[in-house]
């Protein structure tokens, strides 16, 4: 796995492991917000829901469900589509080197 990878992978774990409550949070300055615009995100991107969903992994059903609001991502989730807003082509190498 590439180093760039490899980083990303770890930064993911992290960020699971904060969102679920199990990292020392006085060593982190880590914001998720409580809220997350999917459908912004995925739209940004210039994708549709089949395209984003496969190439993030991601339900297509879910998927449907955040944008319509009838449902929200989890805490650990909500970081990790906000890593795919800021850095989407990172987060596709990483999950092709896995």
């Amino acid at each position: 796995m590439s180093k760039i990878a490899d980083s990303i992978r770890r930064g993911l774990e992290e960020a699971v492991s904060f969102a679920e409550g199990g990292a020392d949070r006085s060593k982190y300055r880590v914001h998720v917000p409580a809220r997350v615009d999917v459908k912004a995100i995925r739209t940004g991107l210039g994708m549709t829901q089949e395209e984003f969903a496969g190439r993030f992994g991601f339900s297509v059903n879910t998927l449907r469900h955040w944008e319509q609001g009838t449902r929200q991502p989890e805490g650990a989730t909500r970081a990790y589509l906000l890593v795919i807003e800021r850095a989407p082509k990172a987060v596709q190498k990483a999950l092709q080197a896995a």
